[in-house]
């Protein structure tokens, strides 16, 4: 998708790709953080890979009183901080800084306006980018009322050329804002001049899902609820709001996340596959999707979707992390959700009886936006052998791949399977350097491509679908809905609330908590483990989150399992009831019934919320058998407890 040139052919080939076409992109809002961390450094990459023309240029503008010198100065030393290159390359840079210019106005003022169409004039004078002009709202929501009127009343609407206008998100804040904000645009503009920007969209493995989904005919016929039990879609992150309160406050995660993130990647995984790459096919493709998910009635809101909001714990790092409502510029009684998951129904033929999961939130256990789905186990004589279902990740970032997991048999004399994993990585596969993700979404601006771009349709039908849950949280405090806490209701560093395993649990499934090495090494029993043992692990172990007081292991028990503690503290009791000893963070038990084959000889529970991984009794067996060292740390452990 990287050469947008080839989408409109429906002919994706495997020519590089071609230069962006010439042309001028005006920043309004040029002095702000979007433009030096994301925009100059997308077209510094851009530059660096010969995919700008000769004949380019910028155009900034904004209330900052600079002029073109001053504002070259500040980029220069800003694209030495956020540019995302291995190293930084100067001479591309040179080439770039040379063609930004600067104007300083305010939004409001129409001669603001006239002297940055002089400029554009002066600049592009004689080139082939004066017939090709880009607008980017690099600027808050609040202005773009006033920004698009102004556009208008001085000319920028009725320029020679071909002139298109980039609108940042968030489009809206409701249905109702939303379709206001929609149709103040199109009073100005025509459909094809908007390009709406979510950044999602520019990431190498969101456009890798329609990839996936045109060029490899034989997973064609498995994209169909014969065939796929549910569809996960996760985005989590570690990190809190910490000096984004004020805007969270008025967000939250529903309208930061899942009403355009996650509902694009819905989109991608599910739509039909369009007949070609056209702009027009792919888009209307998605937005045929949006229309044929169930809006949720106000009934059912309940019963669908989990709110959380996080309190005090400690980070993935081990550092504390303080509850939402002591973050800056947060009210200390905020009824803010910071966690979301919803179960979705599509009534189409491909997907009905397929429930489609969504979960996003902040300060959790680990950062990563992954898709999975989940394949149905057979039926009849081709019925999966072990009853493990198969599964396929795309994992979005950090990591970027798509993996299978599926049965293998396992090295011996006996017919014994075990999981086994296949994966494309990015890394590994492809040389590039990391992007910023607005790369290609600029080039594609450029270019009047508007494949990767949000239209009308798609924002109001996604707007649909989130408004009922959105209008039941905001009439019903947290706590008031059906089995609901409370707030906060969820330990910071943990994998959220408890509620939203239940959600799945009801139907006898359960999230997928992606493990990966990062993940399992937070453990020092596993710090220094070899890749193949901790490649082994990651595809096996399972997650468990319990409440205080409950029962993990029960003395007697004859079962085998293994357990890891990521977050809580557990205690150890002998069938007197006296306490053997407290199990904390980072440590593991349940060894000695496998390793002595006997019952278990304590009763373990919970003292906090806790979060564990669970090895399963087959697959311990089979890392003691595989990994002599593996086994004798777990013996040197079960001594130290006897």
């Amino acid at each position: 998708m990287a050469s947008t040139n080839t989408a409109a052919t429906g002919d994706p080939g495997s020519a590089a790709p071609a230069a962006a076409a010439a042309g001028v992109l005006v920043i309004l809002g040029a002095s702000g953080d979007l433009t030096k961390r994301l925009l100059l450094p997308a077209l510094y990459n851009l530059a660096c890979d010969g995919l700008l023309p000769q004949d380019f240029t910028v155009v900034g503008m904004a209330r900052r009183q600079l002029d073109t010198a001053s504002f070259r100065a500040a980029q220069r030393d800003d694209i030495r901080r956020f540019h995302t290159r291995r190293a930084f390359e100067p001479e591309p840079w040179a080439w770039l800084e040379s063609r930004l210019h600067y104007v300083t106005g305010a939004f409001d003022d129409a001669t603001a306006y006239a002297r940055l169409r002089e400029e554009i004039e002066r600049v592009t004078a004689g080139t082939a980018a004066a017939g090709n002009t880009v607008i980017y709202l690099a600027i808050s929501p609040e202005f773009f009322g006033t920004v698009n009127d102004m556009l208008d009343a001085t000319g920028f609407t009725r320029r020679a050329g071909t002139t298109r206008i980039v609108v940042e998100k968030p489009f809206g804040r409701d249905l109702a804002s939303a379709t206001a904000l929609n149709r103040a645009l199109l009073a100005r503009w025509q459909e094809e001049q908007i390009y709406r920007i979510d950044h999602y969209l520019g990431k190498e493995t969101v456009q890798n899902l329609l990839a996936f989904r045109m060029a490899n005919a034989m997973f064609a016929p498995l994209w169909h609820t014969r065939h796929i039990d549910h569809v996960q879609i996760s985005a989590t992150e570690t990190v809190g709001v910490e000096t984004r309160g004020e805007y969270y406050e008025r967000t939250g995660v529903l309208r930061d996340m899942l009403q355009n993130h996650l509902m694009q990647m819905l989109a991608y995984i599910c739509m039909e596959p369009p007949a070609t790459l056209d702009p027009t096919a792919v888009r209307d493709a998605k937005s045929n999707l949006l229309a044929a998910v169930r809006v949720p009635a106000p009934g059912d809101v309940a019963a669908m979707s989990v709110r959380g909001q996080y309190g005090a714990g400690r980070r993935a790092d081990g550092t504390p992390a303080i509850r939402y409502r002591d973050e800056p510029q947060v009210s200390p009684d905020s009824a803010t959700p910071t966690y979301a998951a919803l179960e979705l129904a599509i009534d189409n033929e491909r997907w009905a009886g397929t429930p489609i999961y969504l979960r996003s939130g902040k300060a959790l256990w680990k950062r990563g936006t992954e898709i999975v789905v989940q394949f149905r186990e057979g039926a009849g004589p081709g019925r999966t052998i072990g009853g493990e279902p198969n599964l396929m990740i795309f994992h979005i970032q950090p990591y970027q791949g798509v993996e299978i997991r599926m049965q293998a048999k396992h090295p011996g004399p006996s017919f014994a399977l075990a999981r086994a994993g296949m994966r494309f990585d990015y890394a590994d596969t492809f040389e590039a350097s990391r992007g910023t993700g607005y790369e290609v979404l600029l080039h594609g601006a450029l270019d009047g491509d508007p494949t990767l771009f949000t239209r009308t349709d798609f924002v109001e039908q996604s707007w649909r679908i989130m408004q009922p849950i959105l209008d039941v949280w905001e009439s019903s405090p947290p706590g008031t809905l059906p089995d609901e806490a409370p707030f906060p209701n969820y330990t910071a560093g943990t994998w959220g609330p408890l509620e939203a395993q239940t959600l799945l649990a009801r139907t006898g499934r359960h999230w997928h908590e992606v493990i990966n090495r990062e993940v399992l090494v937070r453990s020092p029993f596993f710090a220094d483990a070899p890749p193949t043992l901790l490649n082994m692990l990651a595809l096996s172990f399972q997650p468990l989150a319990v409440d205080p007081g409950t029962v993990v292991v029960r003395a007697g028990d004859v079962t085998g399992d293994l357990y890891v503690v990521c977050r809580g503290s557990l205690e150890a009791v002998d069938p007197s009831g006296r306490r053997l000893g407290t199990i904390d963070e980072g440590q593991c038990f349940g060894e000695m019934a496998v390793l002595q084959d006997r019952p278990r000889a304590a009763t373990v529970r919970a003292l906090a919320p806790c979060d564990l991984l669970v090895l399963p009794a087959d697959d311990f067996r089979r890392v003691i058998a595989d990994f002599p060292d593996a086994e004798r740390r777990f013996r040197e452990i079960a001594a130290s407890r006897m």
